[in-house]
C-alpha cells in the first residue's frame, strides 16, 4: 500500500508535467499565429445598431467594386502648383491603372482652393493584406514623378498600412518584452534561478493553450479578433498566470517548511488553501470581462470571451502544472534560498512587519488619511476626456498617413478624404442634397453618379436609394465635424419621404462615442455586482465585500484623476479613445480586487484562529511580499503594451499599470487593513466570525 501510494504521488505530477509539455510543444506556436485570423479593419468594430453602421452596409450597393481609397497629395515646393504640374500629376496616377493592387482608374488631379496643392484618388483592392505596403510604395514612387512637388499618401489605405505596421511586432516584440520584464522582476525579488523559469513556463503554456482555443474559434467565425484584442490577451494571460503562480508558490514554500520537506503534502495543502482565492480572483476577472458582452461595440464584445478564455487557461496551468513541478523539484525550486520553519509563522519581510505595526498603532488615522489622498486624486477624474483620439494622435510615433492627412486638411476642406455619406430615397435626392448644402459646417454635397464618384449628372439609383457624399468644412475627426453631423441628421431626418441615413467616418466616431457612454452606464454596475457576489461567496460576509468594492472603485477614480493629468500635460493627448475608461475599469477593478481577495482570504483564515485584529496583521505580513511582487509583475506586463505605438494601448497600459501599483501599494497595504481593524469583528457581519470573541487586546507581536 505504501509502495502504491508512493508510486501514485510521483506518477501523477510526472504525468501532468508531460501533458503540459505536450500542450506547450503542440499549441505554443498558436501564440504567433493569431494574426492569421485577426482583422484590423476598424469598420468591423462599430456599434451594431448605430445609424452609421446601417449606412456602412447600405453604401456597399453603390460601389461598382469594393475598393479602399488612397489619396495622393502633392504640394508645391516653390509656391503654388502650376498647370503643368497638375497635368503631370494626372498622367502619373493614370499610369497606375491595371497594375497589381489597383482596383480601377484613378481620378484626375484637382487643385486646392488656395492653389498650393493637388490631390487624386487611387482605388486599391480591399484584400491586399501583406501586399498593401508594396502597392502603396508603387503608388508613391509613380506619383513622385511630378517635378518640384512633395508627394504624400493619405486616406483609408494609408491608415490601414500604418495600423498593420504598428501591430506587426505584436507576436514577437510584445511577448518578448512582457516575458523579459516578468523574468527580471522574479529573479530580482526571489533570488532564485529555477522558480522564475517554472513560473514563466506556466504562463507561456497557459498562453499557448488560450491562443490555440481562440484561434480555432476565430477560424470558425465564432469569435472576432483584432490586433488590440490579440495584444491584450497576451498581456492578460501572462500577468494573471504569473500572479496566481506567485500566490501558490509562496504558499507551497510555507507548507514545505512547516512539513519538514514533505513535497506532496505541501503541494496538496498549498493548492487546497490557495485554490479558493485563485479561483475567486479568476472568476471576478473572467465574469467582469464577459460583462462586455452587454456592449453594443463589436470589439468590446470580442474582448469579453477572448479574455475569459485566457483567464481560465491561466488558472488551469497554475493549479495543475505548477504544483506538479513543485512536487518534483521540492526545495530545489527555491535554490539558493531555502524554505525555513520561520516562514510558517507569518514573520514576513521586515518592511511588512513595520507596516503592520504602523496600522496597528493608529488604524483610523491611516485609513482616513489614505482615503483623503485618493479622493483628492479622484477629483481630477472628470478632466479625462473620452471624446475620442484625433487622427493625428492615434499613432504615438510619427506615421506617414497622419502627416499626409494633415497636409490634406491644410489645403482642402477638412473633411476631404473622409466624406460624410448620406443614403436617401431616390425621389427625394434633390431635396436631401439641397438640405445638406444648407447645413452649417458643410462645404459641399453631391450625389454619386454612374461613374462611382460624386459630381454633376444623374445620380446612381440602387433599389430606389441614392448615395450623397457630403464634404465637411472641419477636419473629419474634430468636435466641430461631429457637431455638423448632428445638425445634418436633424435636418435630413425632417425631409419628408427621404428616410435619410447619415454615416461615414465622422458619424462613426460620434456613434462610437455615444455607444461607449451607454456601455459604461450599463456594464459598470454589472461588473461591480459580479465582483460583490464573488466576494460575498468567498468571504461569507456582506460588509467586508462592500468595503472592498468601494475601495477598488475609489482606486479606479484616483487612477483616472492621475491619468487625466499625465495624458494631457506629460504625454500630450487631447483625449482618450471612447472605450478607454470602460476597458480601464474592467481591467483595473477586476484585477485590482485580486489583491484584496488574496489578502482578505488569508486574513479570514487567520482570523478564525487568532481573531480579526491579529488576523489582519498576520495576513498582511504573510502575504505582503508576494502580493506586492504580483502587483509589480502585473503592472510591468501591462506596461509592455506601450511598445505598440498606438494611443489606445498606451493609455490602457498606463491606467492599468499605475492603478495596479496604487492598489497593491496603497489600497491593499494601508486602506483595507486599517479599515477592517478599525471596524473590528463587525466587518465580518453577518457571519459567525462577526460574533467571535477572539479579539486580543494590547500590542500584537507580528
Amino acid at each position: 500500500m505504501v509502495k502504491t501510494s508512493r508510486w501514485v504521488r510521483w506518477t501523477i505530477p510526472l504525468v501532468l508535467v508531460v501533458v503540459w509539455l505536450a500542450v506547450g510543444g503542440m499549441l505554443g506556436p498558436y501564440a504567433g499565429k493569431l494574426g492569421e485570423v485577426a482583422t484590423n479593419d476598424q469598420a468591423a468594430f462599430l456599434p451594431r445598431s448605430a445609424e452609421s453602421t446601417q449606412v456602412l452596409q447600405a453604401r456597399k450597393a453603390f460601389e461598382r467594386s469594393e475598393t479602399v481609397p488612397a489619396i495622393v497629395v502633392w504640394t508645391g515646393e516653390a509656391g503654388p502648383v502650376t498647370d503643368a504640374q497638375q497635368q503631370a500629376a494626372t498622367r502619373a496616377v493614370a499610369e497606375l491603372a491595371g497594375r497589381p493592387g489597383i482596383a480601377g482608374p484613378p481620378s484626375p488631379a484637382v487643385v486646392s482652393a488656395d492653389g498650393d496643392a493637388l490631390q487624386a484618388v487611387v482605388p486599391l483592392a480591399p484584400d491586399l493584406g501583406e501586399e498593401l505596403p508594396a502597392v502603396l510604395a508603387d503608388v508613391r514612387a509613380t506619383a513622385a514623378q511630378v517635378p518640384d512637388t512633395r508627394t504624400q499618401i493619405a486616406g483609408p489605405a494609408a491608415s490601414q498600412a500604418d495600423l498593420a505596421d504598428a501591430f506587426s511586432g505584436i507576436d514577437g516584440l510584445l511577448l518578448g518584452v512582457a516575458l523579459g520584464a516578468v523574468l527580471l522582476i522574479l529573479l530580482l525579488v526571489y533570488r532564485s534561478i529555477l522558480l522564475p523559469l517554472v513560473i514563466i513556463m506556466s504562463a507561456v503554456f497557459a498562453l499557448g493553450l488560450a491562443c490555440a482555443v481562440v484561434y480555432w474559434l476565430a477560424a470558425e467565425d465564432v469569435l472576432r479578433v483584432d490586433g488590440q484584442v490579440q495584444g491584450i490577451l497576451s498581456i492578460l494571460v501572462i500577468g494573471a498566470a504569473t500572479d496566481y503562480a506567485l500566490l501558490l508558490a509562496a504558499r507551497f514554500k510555507e507548507e514545505l517548511a512547516a512539513r519538514g520537506g514533505d513535497r506532496t503534502s505541501a503541494a496538496w495543502t498549498a493548492v487546497r488553501r490557495s485554490a479558493g482565492a485563485i479561483t475567486a480572483s479568476a472568476a471576478t476577472v473572467a465574469l467582469g470581462l464577459l460583462a462586455l458582452l452587454a456592449s453594443d461595440l463589436t470589439n468590446n464584445r470580442a474582448l469579453g470571451p477572448v479574455g475569459a478564455i485566457g483567464i481560465v487557461c491561466a488558472v488551469l496551468a497554475t493549479l495543475t502544472f505548477l504544483p506538479a513541478v513543485l512536487v518534483l523539484t521540492g526545495r530545489a525550486a527555491y535554490w539558493p534560498a531555502t524554505p525555513r520553519p520561520a516562514d510558517t509563522e507569518g514573520g514576513g519581510h521586515g518592511v511588512w512587519r513595520r507596516v503592520a505595526a504602523l496600522i496597528d498603532r493608529a488604524p483610523r488615522r491611516v485609513w482616513v488619511s489614505t482615503a483623503l489622498v485618493l479622493l483628492a486624486l479622484a477629483a481630477f477624474a472628470p478632466g479625462l476626456s473620452a471624446k475620442g483620439v484625433p487622427l493625428d494622435e492615434i499613432f504615438v510615433s510619427d506615421a506617414p498617413s497622419v502627416g499626409a492627412q494633415q497636409t490634406l486638411g491644410r489645403h482642402f476642406p477638412g473633411g476631404s478624404g473622409n466624406p460624410t455619406v448620406v443614403i436617401a430615397d431616390a425621389d427625394q435626392a434633390a431635396q436631401v442634397t439641397a438640405a445638406a448644402r444648407a447645413t452649417g459646417g458643410v462645404a459641399s454635397a453631391a450625389a454619386v453618379t454612374s461613374t462611382g464618384r460624386p459630381g454633376p449628372g444623374d445620380p446612381l439609383v440602387v433599389d430606389g436609394r441614392v448615395r450623397i457624399d457630403v464634404t465637411l468644412e472641419a477636419a473629419a475627426d474634430s468636435d466641430a465635424a461631429k457637431d455638423t453631423v448632428q445638425r445634418l441628421r436633424q435636418r435630413l431626418h425632417t425631409v419628408d419621404g427621404a428616410d435619410a441615413l447619415v454615416g461615414g467616418y465622422t458619424a462613426q466616431q460620434y456613434d462610437t462615442q455615444a455607444t461607449a457612454a451607454r456601455d459604461r452606464s450599463v456594464i459598470v454596475p454589472v461588473v461591480l455586482a459580479i465582483i460583490l457576489l464573488v466576494l460575498v461567496l468567498l468571504l461569507r460576509s456582506l460588509l467586508v465585500p462592500v468595503l472592498l468594492v468601494a475601495t477598488v472603485a475609489l482606486n479606479f477614480a484616483a487612477t483616472l484623476g492621475v491619468s487625466s493629468l499625465v495624458f494631457e500635460h506629460l504625454l500630450g493627448f487631447s483625449g482618450t479613445d471612447a472605450s478607454v475608461p470602460l476597458y480601464g475599469f474592467v481591467f483595473l477593478v477586476a484585477l485590482g480586487v485580486d489583491y484584496n481577495i488574496f489578502l482578505m482570504s488569508r486574513v479570514r483564515e487567520e482570523a478564525l484562529t487568532h481573531g480579526t485584529r491579529r488576523g489582519v496583521l498576520r495576513g498582511l505580513t504573510t502575504t505582503g511580499g508576494v502580493i506586492t511582487s504580483a502587483g509589480v509583475v502585473l503592472a510591468a506586463t501591462f506596461a509592455a503594451l506601450m511598445v505598440i505605438p498606438l494611443a489606445f494601448l498606451v493609455q490602457i497600459a498606463f491606467i492599468v499599470a499605475f492603478g495596479v501599483l496604487l492598489d497593491t501599494l496603497v489600497v491593499r497595504s494601508l486602506l483595507v487593513p486599517a479599515l477592517v481593524i478599525d471596524i473590528g469583528p463587525r466587518a465580518w457581519w453577518p457571519s459567525a466570525l462577526a460574533r467571535s470573541g477572539k479579539q486580543p487586546a494590547g500590542p500584537v507581536r507580528h
